[in-house]
């Protein structure tokens, strides 16, 4: 089995997750912020939605520059908007997950700011790190939002405390 076989079911089923986090952004609380130093909820769940395309970037490229103007920040302007999105961005980074051969996956991936390099890994790691885990870091974030507003936090590995569990099950 190739890597990317490999990281395909993960990906799918972090992926499935983090759509079903977006389904319930708050479009009347897009600009709330838990702390002035925060990012509102539009632009956390903006994020979620915009990181799903550094897959693609991180197997179908060498490198980025952040200081490059190459990246554009999303700040989510309604939830359909999101979704359509993260949707794309989803399926553009399973398609290249796909078409990445082992020796491309172990080539080494740089991420620049200017001239200075921030991290330098094996496209692997960075899938792995940046797209995925950083994904994952955010997606809990938008838990903690969701919480302070009253929406009902989905279940990623099981059922939250916001839904019932099956009779039965648990101790």
């Amino acid at each position: 089995m190739s890597i990317a076989q490999s990281l395909l079911p993960e990906f799918d089923y972090e992926m499935q997750n983090t759509r079903k986090m977006l389904e319930r952004v708050p479009e009347d609380k897009l600009d709330y912020k838990p702390d002035p130093k925060s990012m509102s909820l539009g632009r956390l769940a903006g994020h979620v939605a915009e990181m799903a395309s550094w897959g693609a970037v991180t197997l179908k490229r060498d490198s980025l520059d952040l200081a490059g103007g190459e990246f554009k920040a999303l700040t989510a302007t309604s939830r359909q908007q999101l979704l359509a999105e993260f949707d794309k961005n989803v399926a553009d980074s399973r398609s290249a997950l796909e078409q990445t051969s082992d020796a491309d996956m172990m080539k080494t991936w740089t991420l620049f700011m200017g001239a200075q390099s921030l991290l330098s890994m094996p496209r692997v790691a960075v899938f792995r790190s940046m797209v995925m885990n950083h994904i994952i870091h955010h997606r809990a974030q938008l838990t903690v939002y969701y919480r302070l507003n009253g929406v009902a936090v989905p279940g990623m590995y099981g059922p939250s405390a916001d839904e019932a569990m099956p009779a039965g099950a648990g101790n």
